[in-house]
């Protein structure tokens, strides 16, 4: 069985991490290279950096800063927002990244997925999924969940598990999955649709929005099917050590890699 991972999530606006409820009312969080080189140094597994305004605001990622936060760390590092072209992945694996994150240009152009699976490897590249439950889609748990884009500002009218499936076919060796109801309430992740995905996939889901405690992450990894569980603020504001984290997932049963 393959280790379950903790992923950090960098979510950054002009160049300094900041942490929301709901993707709205964003406060500081810290300096982004800090806070890298401190999860480096602490347990992490992976780290992820979200440029949460590249799209909405029709721009690049910062690959400057990119380049910062790679030089500092040691693990495996994702980075997403405002990548729209292969040349886009190409600059950001120069500057450092180890896999990229795409979700409102896979939506708006789906065939670049596969250009950089075929490129780069289906390894690099991970398809986030950000989605709001929605009443109107029909649903085997009684629910649905609807995908939305330009950092939650947008509905697609795309279901949740349908684009799951074709960003996989598509190329996409991951998937992060965000619920923006579960997002900074610190409740807990959103089992249901995270399990539901993950048995209808074959790559691995990194979960994502409303861990709160130690349990939650227990929960999702187990009951929710997730391969990896991704946080922000109960990191940055130093809520839970990630170190202690691991070593609890481990008294679980829950198999985790211990530094």
């Amino acid at each position: 069985m393959l280790a379950k991972r903790i992923i950090p999530c960098l979510d950054v606006r002009n160049g300094r991490t900041v942490k929301g409820v709901n993707f709205i009312n964003l406060r500081d969080a810290g300096d982004a290279v800090e806070l890298a080189a401190f999860y480096a140094a602490h347990g992490a597994d992976e780290l992820t950096f979200l440029d949460i305004t590249a799209t909405i605001e029709q721009r690049g990622t910062f690959t400057s800063l990119v380049r910062s936060v790679a030089d500092v760390i040691d693990i495996p590092f994702t980075v997403g927002g405002g990548i729209r072209t292969v040349s886009d992945v190409g600059a950001l694996l120069e500057s450092g990244a180890d896999k990229i994150s795409i979700n409102s240009a896979a939506v708006r152009n789906k065939s670049l997925i596969g250009e950089l699976a075929r490129e780069f490897g289906s390894q690099c590249v991970v398809c986030a999924i950000d989605i709001r439950s929605n009443s109107t889609f029909d649903s085997e748990l009684g629910f649905g969940w609807e995908v939305y884009v330009d950092g939650g500002r947008t509905p697609t009218g795309m279901e949740a598990l349908a684009w799951a499936r074709e960003a996989v076919d598509r190329g996409a060796g991951e998937i992060l999955l965000t619920s923006m109801d579960h997002d900074g309430t610190k409740k807990g992740f959103a089992i249901d649709i995270t399990k539901r995905i993950s048995t209808h996939v074959s790559v691995p889901i990194i979960a994502s929005g409303g861990a709160g405690t130690m349990e939650h992450f227990a929960e999702i990894l187990t009951e929710g099917c997730a391969d990896a569980a991704l946080a922000a603020s109960l990191f940055h504001f130093r809520e839970i050590d990630i170190e202690e984290l691991k070593i609890f997932l481990k008294n679980r049963g829950i198999s985790i890699r211990l530094t």
